[in-house]
C-alpha cells in the first residue's frame, strides 16, 4: 500500500429540496439530472482524477504536494456544472419536482491536501487515511453561503496572494478530528466567464426528453432505487402518505 502526498477534492451538488416529493417518477428525474451534471463535472475536472462517486458528489485526488492550478481547477469544473445546469434549464419540457428544481441545483466543494494511502483493488483504486476522512467530514460544516470552496491551512497556502484575499477563515470541530483552521471563498464573488447562451431548440428538447425517460426508467419501474446516498434528497415510499 504506497503512502503519497496529494491533494483530495469534493465536488458537492446540493440544491433539491431535502423532501422533494413522494413520488419516484420526480426522483427518478432528479437522479438522472444529478448523473449528467456529474458527467459534466467529471468531464472538466482536467488533472484530477476521479476517486469515486458519492451519491450527489464525486471525489477527486491529484498526486503530489504543488498545485498552482487549483483554482482553475475549481473554475473549470463550476463553469461546466453551470453551463450544463443551463442547458436542462432551456430543455425543460417536464414538470415534475426532479425537473423543475434544476435551476435551484448549487455546486459546493471541499479542498484538503495531506498524505494518502492508495490501495489497488483489481481496477479500482481506494484511497485511505486520516486525511481521506477529513475531507469527506469537511461536507459537514458551517459555512453560510450555498456555493464555495472550503479548504485547509494546506490548500489555503497555495493560493494566489488576490485569491487569498477573497478567503474568509472559518474555524470547524470536525468529528473525531478536533479544532481545524479552514477557509472559504464564496464562488458567487469569483468572477466566473459566463457559459455560452443556449438557444431554444424544439428538437433538443424533444431529444433531450426521450433519453430523460429512457435512462430513468429502471428508477420509475423500481429496479434500482433512485436518489441513494443523495444528501439532499430524502428517498420516500411513493406508497406512503
Amino acid at each position: 500500500m504506497a503512502i503519497e502526498k496529494a491533494l483530495l477534492l469534493i465536488a458537492d451538488i446540493g440544491g433539491y429540496t431535502r423532501f422533494m416529493s413522494h413520488h419516484r417518477f420526480s426522483l427518478a428525474h432528479a437522479q438522472e439530472t444529478v448523473a449528467q451534471l456529474l458527467e459534466a463535472v467529471i468531464d472538466a475536472s482536467g488533472p484530477l482524477k476521479l476517486a469515486k462517486l458519492e451519491g450527489d458528489a464525486a471525489f477527486f485526488y491529484a498526486v503530489g504536494d504543488d498545485f498552482p492550478a487549483f483554482a482553475r481547477m475549481v473554475a473549470d469544473i463550476r463553469r461546466a456544472f453551470v453551463s450544463r445546469r443551463e442547458q436542462f434549464i432551456a430543455d425543460r419540457m417536464c414538470k415534475c419536482d426532479g425537473c423543475m428544481q434544476v435551476s435551484s441545483l448549487t455546486l459546493k466543494f471541499v479542498a484538503h491536501a495531506g498524505e494518502v494511502a492508495f490501495q489497488r483493488v483489481k481496477h479500482l483504486t481506494e484511497l485511505a487515511g486520516v486525511d481521506v476522512i477529513l475531507v469527506h467530514r469537511m461536507l459537514k460544516n458551517d459555512v453560510p453561503v450555498t456555493e464555495y470552496v472550503l479548504m485547509t491551512d494546506a490548500v489555503h497556502q497555495g493560493l494566489a496572494p488576490e485569491l487569498r484575499q477573497l478567503t474568509q477563515g472559518l474555524e470547524h470541530d470536525f468529528e473525531g478530528m478536533g479544532r481545524t483552521a479552514t477557509h472559504y471563498l464564496d464562488l458567487n464573488a469569483f468572477v466566473l466567464a459566463a457559459p455560452e447562451p443556449v438557444r431554444p431548440s424544439l428538437p433538443r428538447k424533444l431529444w433531450a426528453k426521450l433519453k430523460l425517460e429512457l435512462s430513468s426508467m429502471k428508477y420509475v419501474l423500481g429496479l434500482k432505487q433512485p436518489c441513494e446516498n443523495f444528501r439532499n434528497v430524502e428517498v420516500v415510499d411513493a406508497q406512503k402518505p
